[in-house]
Formats: C-alpha cells, structure tokens, sequence
C-alpha cells in the first residue's frame, strides 16, 4: 500500500456489483458443467465396468467350462431365460439369463458354455466379451459427441462472463 499526503484523496478501488442475473447466469453455467461433466464421467466408468465384466465371466467360464444344449424360454428386453441340465442330471435356468443373447428367439435350441463350479453363468457358444464393444463404446462415444460441445459451449460462456465482469476486469487491471 502507498501512504498518500495529507489533503490528497486516497485512492480507493470501485466495485460495482453484478446484476443479481448474470450472477445467477453464472452460477447455472457451472452447476450445469458439472452436472454434464459428472454424468458423462460416470457413463463412461460404468462402460468400462461392463467391458470388463464382461471379460472377467468369459474367463471364469474359461476356468470351469462344461457345455450344455440349451433351450430358449423367454425372450424378455432385459435378460433372456434358458434352461439346460447339466451332466449330472440337475436343471438349470439361469436367473439373469445368458451372455450375449443377441438374435435368439422363444423355443430355439442353442449350445451354450457355463461355469461348472456357477452354472448360473452361462454364455451362448462362441461368443465373447468382444460382442460388448459395440455397443458399450458406441454410447460412449454418442454420449461424449454430446456432452463434448455442451461442455466447450458452456466454458467458452464462463470464460466470457468472467471477461466481461467489472469486478474481475478491476482485479486484473494493475494498479499504479
């Protein structure tokens, strides 16, 4: 701080104050960054989770594997149920149905490969963690697409309204 003489008027900085909407704009943009960002963060982790999920059955099938002819009960948007016997004797009907179950149908007789130590993990035969790739990295990269831009748009709008604030503009004007 300078000291001034006495009779020489100090010096004093102005802050004007932002209207109460474009501090509420301001505000709303980064709440709505980090919304967007979080979100697609979380989408993205929850992709690899299934990949590797995915991957980590395949090869506990891999460990323990038996095979089965299996047939198709239902067909549900969630899970497709089948039922198999093992050598044993023991039927089986998975709860959460088969892995990869992409063009089956009601009443189709499919061969299949389970865990035999979990034979509540099943997978139709040849098919693998491959077969998640597809559609886990098309919606990660549809959702990134998105929220690239949402997300360029409203740092390149933050940027903007600091620039543009008096109160920022005074604090970064230097002082004599």
């Amino acid at each position: 701080m300078t000291k001034s003489s006495p009779g020489e008027p100090v010096a004093q900085p102005v802050e004007r104050a932002r209207p109460a909407e474009a501090r509420g704009n301001n505000r709303a943009s980064r709440i709505g960054f980090g919304a967007i960002l979080a979100v697609a963060v979380v989408i993205t982790l929850l992709g690899v989770t299934l990949v590797f999920a995915a991957l980590r059955n395949d090869q506990a099938i891999s460990a323990h594997l038996g095979t089965a002819n299996a047939q198709v009960d239902q067909v549900l948007f969630d899970r497709t149920i089948i039922r198999f016997e093992t050598p044993d004797g023991v039927a089986h009907s998975p709860e959460n149905g088969v892995l990869y179950p992409g063009g089956l149908s009601a009443g189709q007789l499919i061969r299949i490969e389970y865990d035999t130590t979990d034979p509540e993990l099943a997978k139709v035969a040849g098919r693998t963690w491959l077969l998640t790739l597809l559609p886990v990295g098309s919606t990660v990269l549809i959702m990134w697409l998105i929220a690239g831009p949402l997300l360029w748009w409203l740092r390149s709008k933050l940027r903007a309204e600091r620039r543009a604030s008096p109160v920022a503009a005074e604090a970064e004007a230097p002082t004599p």
